[in-house]
């Protein structure tokens, strides 16, 4: 399971990624609106928590614009606006549940868990590219044979199976994985794309990681 968590703040961001993470969740972060929305157009999630009070684009326009381009994945509101206005607007928005702040820690999991069960019809439990399929589940990635996959190396291979042909920076991959900025970024991603190259050749799968020199890695389909 994939959530997006979109806060403003730094702290709160970080406390409830780990608290999903304590969960076996895969968690993405963004730091505002539009950061928010840089996410959704490369991952599928099945769910989404947003802050109604962000810079650049709030809580609302985010919902509003995923509504409007079809997108029904299930959407937490999470804010310190706890009137009754304010949950009925973000409600009508497109909202599947609201939490005002401050809550409880097992209240927010019990809800996220609640919201992911209803997200069966958006996100498939696996990913086809090719010959090969990737499940979401169990890391496990499949051809005429079987290998499983670490949660590191499942988060790449995840990000180019949902986006065939598109080329990734060593940095964008490092800061979207691991969520830091590093100098060493290269190598840390050279060294995992190595680890994935190697098991999708061990499985006999007709995909490969191909490296667009000065410009990043991108999964291309074998024509051979």
């Amino acid at each position: 399971m994939r959530i997006l968590i979109a806060e403003d703040e730094s702290m709160i961001r970080k406390a409830l990624r780990t608290l999903l993470e304590r969960s076996k969740y895969t968690v993405d972060e963004a730091a505002d609106g539009e950061e928010a929305l840089d996410f959704i157009a490369v991952n599928a999630y099945d769910v989404i928590v947003l802050d109604i009070m962000m810079p650049k684009k709030d809580g609302i326009e985010v919902l509003q614009k995923l509504r409007a381009d079809g997108v029904s994945t299930p959407v937490m509101l999470l804010t310190a606006k706890s009137e009754i206005e304010d949950r009925v607007n973000g409600l009508n928005a497109g909202a599947d549940d609201y939490l005002p702040k401050p809550f409880a820690t097992a209240e927010f999991l019990a809800r996220v868990k609640a919201l992911s069960r209803r997200s069966g019809s958006y996100t498939s439990n696996d990913i086809v590219c090719g010959n090969t399929s990737l499940s979401c589940e169990t890391y496990e990635l499949k051809c005429s044979g079987a290998v499983q996959l670490n949660n590191k190396e499942f988060q790449i291979m995840e990000l180019f199976m949902r986006n065939p042909r598109r080329i990734f920076s060593s940095e964008f991959i490092m800061d979207r994985v691991w969520d830091m900025d590093a100098d060493t970024a290269s190598d840390v991603v050279y060294t995992y794309v190595g680890f994935l190259r190697r098991k999708l050749r061990s499985i006999g799968a007709d995909i490969e990681i191909r490296t667009a020199r000065g410009a990043g890695y991108s999964l291309e389909v074998c024509k051979c």
